[in-house]
């Protein structure tokens, strides 16, 4: 009986060790995804301007509305490519931060993996597997995004604006619900009628692209064309388009909620603006709808945390 019971002490601290271990573990995995959760929102926010400079630099609507200002006599050309530019700057600006937001918590979420693997008690060696050079390296790729990739997303967009909206009237009026529908079937010839998936606009494609970015073949450049891959195959995974499209919708939910505010019924309006069909209640001309979804840019890049980031 004696031993028995010592046996039995053995395996009760064993178990009480065992699950001890598991819970340090589990809570250090969970700080671990909080704090890389935290670090994706705060880079993200660092790299708005650039994301915001790039989209104003290439699709520049100030110097249209400073060139309607003079009273130009082709002034009615001059608001049909303010019409463009103004609805393909918005829509790019949220594809844009929902794919930077995803791209940089997948980027962050591998190294972070790494790192865990680093700092675990088995680990049989000193040497890191994702050394700072490697992780800076691996990080600069998302420039692909703020560069060429970004370029080739704007001119899938403005083909899809200049489809959907080319062809209407600026004294065309639109009620929210059709504005909604105008942006749905934009999104849709974008999403459903490029021949590249939507991740190729995220992260370099070929494989000369990538050894181009990881600058060579060294030890440390093997090491980020193999992080470059683990990304490339997380990209075109199921669950990654899930997830981006989960994104893509929140983020054109919440840009319909800011537009929303400017087709308000008039104080005093008998019809409740919560009534089904409050949508269609108040109509605007697209020329007053031009410069609302211009503006609407300062809002999606915002410096400051914003639903855009955090969807």
């Amino acid at each position: 009986v004696y031993f028995l019971g010592k046996y039995a002490q053995k395996k009760i601290k064993d178990i009480q060790e065992k699950e001890a271990t598991e819970y340090i573990a589990q809570a250090r995995r969970q700080f671990h995804f909080e704090s890389n959760l935290r670090t994706c929102n705060m880079t993200v926010l660092s790299m708005l301007p650039a994301l915001k400079e790039a989209i104003i630099n290439q699709l520049n609507s100030e110097s249209l509305t400073a060139l309607l200002k003079t009273k130009p006599t082709n002034k009615l050309e001059i608001w049909d490519d303010l019409k463009i530019i103004s609805f393909t700057r918005t829509v790019v600006a949220v594809y844009s931060t929902c794919m930077l937001v995803v791209l940089l918590r997948v980027q962050l979420n591998i190294i972070g993996g790494y790192l865990y693997l680093d700092n675990s008690v088995g680990k049989n060696t000193m040497t890191p597997l994702a050394p700072p050079d490697v992780q800076q390296q691996y990080l600069s790729s998302i420039q692909h995004l703020l560069g060429d990739g970004l370029t080739e997303l704007m001119t899938v967009v403005k083909k899809a604006v200049q489809n959907s909206l080319g062809g209407m009237s600026l004294k065309q009026s639109l009620s929210m619900l059709e504005l909604e529908q105008q942006l749905s079937w934009i999104r849709a010839e974008v999403e459903a009628g490029s021949e590249r998936p939507l991740s190729w606009y995220m992260l370099a494609d070929d494989e000369n692209a990538l050894a181009d970015q990881a600058c060579g073949l060294t030890k440390n450049d093997a090491l980020t064309i193999k992080l470059l891959n683990e990304t490339r195959d997380m990209l075109d995974s199921p669950d990654f388009t899930t997830v981006l499209n989960a994104c893509l919708n929140r983020g054109f939910s919440r840009l319909l909620d800011n537009l929303a505010e400017f087709f308000r019924p008039p104080p005093g309006d008998s019809a409740p603006s919560s009534a089904p069909d409050s949508l269609s209640a108040v109509s605007l001309p697209l020329a007053k709808i031009i410069p609302i979804i211009n503006g609407q840019i300062n809002t999606i890049c915002s410096e400051t945390p914003s639903h855009f980031v955090q969807v």
